[in-house]
């Protein structure tokens, strides 16, 4: 062996030495990096909560048999998933800071019970959302049932994006659900699956009580989602919520204007009345189109911002 090949060999073993030397330097160093980090905290897996299913619950003045444990089971899953989903929930708490108040006031007014806020959470959100069958606005009501409850339906005006009024309208299926199946809890049921629905799984089993009852898959999750909203809602502080007064978003501050007259064109009349299209239909989305039809003899209330 030459000397040239000697040196060629030695110099060759020199980088690898020197590459394997760095290389376990750093992956000591990172190694030390990973540790500190996890003691910080910064790469620690997340800790999941499992809330515990209350001793005792009860909606609308009705008691949930949580002694069973099928009814127990069904509770508790609803409330570990919604529980778990927290900018799920923290968006509806503050939601709720702005909506409860006018939902609660109407609730009160129809003598329906204050739990029925809870009903409206799991149907929408407090969103007006629509639904893929087309259930439309906070209370999620279709177009074909709207108008049978008061609510006007058309291109123009959809009162089912209109709180009050489809709080209104809720309040009056409700109490007909009420009169005909004798208690609260079966009436939020059929909110989910119809009165004709609940009827027919009931008369079959020979029972109206919604806990003994076998029904649709949806359905008989529908109770236990209402019940964790609330559980979860009126526990938020001591379940780790801190959405509060301060932080919930704020109730509109408007003024309400009698409109008794068609109006062409809605951008123009918002600049002519002090406010922009955007925030008029943002204050009134039941206002569907970019003109406002009233026929004759009818009038609507449009809510404008308060500052003018």
């Amino acid at each position: 062996m030459t000397g040239k090949t000697k040196s060629i060999i030695y110099f060759s073993l020199g980088v690898i030495c020197g590459i394997f030397l760095i290389s376990q330097l750093a992956f000591r160093e990172n190694e030390k990096k990973v540790k500190n980090n996890e003691q910080a905290g910064k790469y620690a897996p997340p800790t999941l909560y499992l809330p515990e299913v209350p001793v005792r619950m009860s909606f609308a003045g009705e008691e949930v048999p949580l002694d069973r444990w099928e009814v127990h089971e069904a509770f508790d899953r609803e409330l570990i998933y919604n529980y778990n989903n927290p900018g799920h929930l923290s968006y509806i708490l503050k939601l709720s800071k702005r909506y409860f108040p006018m939902i609660e006031a109407r609730l009160k007014e129809n003598g329906v019970p204050d739990d029925f806020k809870y009903l409206c959470v799991a149907e929408s959100n407090l969103q007006n959302l629509t639904s893929r069958v087309g259930a439309t606005g906070f209370w999620q009501f279709m177009k074909t049932t709207g108008p049978g409850y008061n609510l006007e339906v058309n291109e123009n005006v959809d009162d089912r994006y209109n709180v009050l009024k489809s709080t209104d309208a809720a309040c009056k299926y409700l109490k007909q659900a009420y009169a005909k199946f004798g208690n609260w809890t079966a009436a939020a049921a059929s909110y989910n699956c119809g009165m004709g629905g609940y009827n027919n799984w009931a008369t079959f089993q020979q029972t109206k009580y919604y806990y003994d009852l076998l029904l649709p898959e949806e359905t008989s999750k529908y109770i236990f989602r209402i019940l964790s909203f609330k559980h979860l809602m009126s526990n938020a502080k001591e379940m780790g919520y801190t959405v509060n007064e301060g932080n919930g978003y704020k109730q509109f501050k408007t003024r309400p204007v009698n409109v008794s007259s068609s109006i062409s064109n809605l951008a123009q009349w918002s600049l002519d009345n002090g406010t922009n299209y955007k925030m008029l239909k943002l204050l009134n989305p039941w206002m569907r189109g970019k003109s406002l039809i009233v026929a004759p003899g009818k009038s609507y209330i449009v809510n404008l911002p308060a500052e003018r």
